[in-house]
């Protein structure tokens, strides 16, 4: 029996305690002053934030398990300096940490680093060592433009990120490549900025050489993989002309595209020029767009369906579901292992 495993979930229902706290984080950084002790929050008030809405969604729509993480949007690495963004990752990994204790057949942590736009990456590195070694997470979300929409750091095959992709090699952990809020006016976060970073990211794998260097390197690129799959000929005529390899040896043994496509037409495309071994089921629910589509009836982000709608074989439905995740997660493969699934 497979499993349905989602790769991309996000705690966008965190309790209101916790959001109260990061605005006052935020309003303390402002005036100069400390910031406020962080609340005392019951379980009970962690499970309803989550029976009521992802775990309630998990159920009626047939999935397993999601590979949780904090909300992206909220990540926000251009507000404050480092110290801002180490603790605020911190409550955030380690909120995460308690639902996933809470629910542990039903969810597993990703974790949010405490980028910041001048700093260097050390403090990433510790606290991904952190959720990693202490609290059992299985990957990490990396920010490629912490500055919030303006594209202002190295790409993503500069020896800048060099010392983090060392530890998640050391450390056998993906990368989900996500940018967070968007403080650039032209550039609608969810709409713009997520999308066009998605395809940035592939292009900047595709100009370097960065998988020569890494070749156990894993990233998720999320939402379909952005423009790329659509553009797909650009990039692989692209390739030709800056004289790299093909993309199939190029990029795509190691990077992965997730279904967070809300609707059908669009993961028939993924599917038809992406090949399934690339492809990892997500949802994103309770994410960007929560809304029901007027055309059918469902939830734009009830992306199971579009999937289970294809034409696949056994072995591609079991792929995308589970195979595809626990080969790309192996601390999660190792976890479910070890329950004797």
């Amino acid at each position: 029996m497979t499993l349905v495993i989602d790769c991309h979930g996000h705690y966008t229902t965190a309790p209101a305690p916790h959001n109260d706290w990061r605005d006052a984080q935020k309003a303390a950084f402002k005036a100069g002053h400390p910031p406020p002790p962080y609340p005392d929050i019951p379980d009970d008030l962690i499970r309803e934030s989550i029976e009521a809405n992802q775990l309630r969604l998990i159920r009626e729509r047939g999935a397993d398990m999601t590979i949780f993480s904090p909300r992206a949007s909220a990540m926000a690495h251009h507000v404050g300096d480092e110290t801002v963004s180490i603790e605020w990752s911190r409550r955030c990994n380690d909120l995460i940490a308690r639902a996933v204790a809470l629910y542990p057949e039903t969810f597993i942590g990703v974790c949010q680093l405490p980028q910041s736009p001048a700093a260097d990456l050390a403090g990433s590195i510790r606290e991904l060592e952190r959720c990693v070694n202490e609290l059992g997470f299985v990957g990490c979300n990396l920010n490629p433009d912490p500055g919030g929409g303006h594209f202002n750091h190295p790409p993503l095959t500069d020896r800048y990120w060099y010392p983090f992709y060392e530890k998640m090699v050391e450390l056998d952990v993906p990368a989900m490549v996500h940018v967070s809020g968007s403080c650039n006016p032209g550039l609608h976060a969810t709409g713009a900025f997520y999308i066009a970073a998605d395809t940035v990211a592939f292009m900047q794998f595709l100009e370097g050489d960065l998988f020569r260097d890494f070749p156990q390197l894993r990233f998720i690129i999320p939402h379909g993989g952005g423009a790329v799959p659509y553009h797909w000929g650009r990039y692989r005529g692209l390739a030709d002309m800056l004289k790299k390899p093909a993309l199939d040896s190029h990029v795509m043994r190691n990077v992965y595209f997730d279904t967070c496509v809300y609707h059908q037409p669009g993961v028939d495309l993924l599917f038809e020029v992406i090949n399934h071994r690339n492809i990892l089921f997500g949802s994103e629910m309770v994410g960007a767009v929560r809304g029901i589509d007027p055309e059918t009836g469902h939830y734009f982000d009830d992306t199971k369906r579009y999937i289970e709608a294809l034409n696949l074989t056994p072995e591609i439905r079991h792929a995308v579901f589970e195979g595809n995740a626990r080969r790309v997660f192996p601390r999660l493969d190792a976890q479910l292992k070890e329950r004797g699934k």
